[in-house]
């Protein structure tokens, strides 16, 4: 099942319609869906290693973007739509304790959570219900998605082939550790 999701993913990747189907995941993914853009994004880019930058640019402006979806929900719709989606993720209980924190550290956590596996959905999310000013969160997100992603991007484009090799042949276990990193930023926001 793995291998054929996997061969579905690079055929999806060669498409012309692969960089709408990833703009659209980024989109989503950053204020409401918990995959990562990166399950398109690796396949796109070693599948046309010649459009790595523009497909890491795509990846990015989008990710900003639906962070800005996430804002949106945050700062218009928190009680309608932030709350549930918040407890959802089981992250209500530790909101204000976080809220006191993003006030004082606000662009710093938006760097981290758009650079690292911390789900990046409840920073924008927070972001909006704290009112972070957009200027400062739309700086901290571009800044932050484009040094992620155009750094998957650019390892792959540089080591593209043997990064494939290696990709397929330990497949199972890169996915389980894709889901670990997923599941530990998912934990570091519970402890904070």
């Amino acid at each position: 099942m793995l291998r054929k999701t996997y061969d579905w993913t690079m055929r999806l990747a060669a498409t012309p319609h692969a960089l709408w189907a990833l703009a659209a995941i980024s989109f989503i993914e950053s204020s409401v869906f918990p995959i990562p853009p990166d399950i398109l994004l690796i396949p796109m880019v070693l599948a046309r290693p010649r459009q790595a930058w523009l497909i890491a640019g795509v990846c990015t402006l989008s990710s900003v973007a639906g962070g800005f979806a996430g804002y949106a929900i945050g700062l218009f719709l928190f009680e309608a739509l932030g709350r549930p989606i918040l407890d959802l993720y089981g992250y209500l209980d530790r909101f204000t304790a976080f809220q006191e924190l993003y006030n004082a550290w606000g662009a710093w956590i938006v760097a981290a959570g758009g650079a690292t596996p911390i789900p990046y959905k409840v920073i924008t999310i927070a972001s909006g219900v704290t009112q972070l000013d957009p200027w400062v969160f739309g700086i901290a997100s571009v800044l932050s998605r484009g040094v992620r992603f155009f750094l998957v991007a650019a390892l792959l484009w540089a080591w593209g082939e043997p990064m494939r090799a290696f990709i397929e042949r330990r497949l199972g276990l890169l996915v389980t550790l894709g889901f670990a990193l997923l599941l530990s930023g998912f934990l570091a926001l519970k402890l904070l």
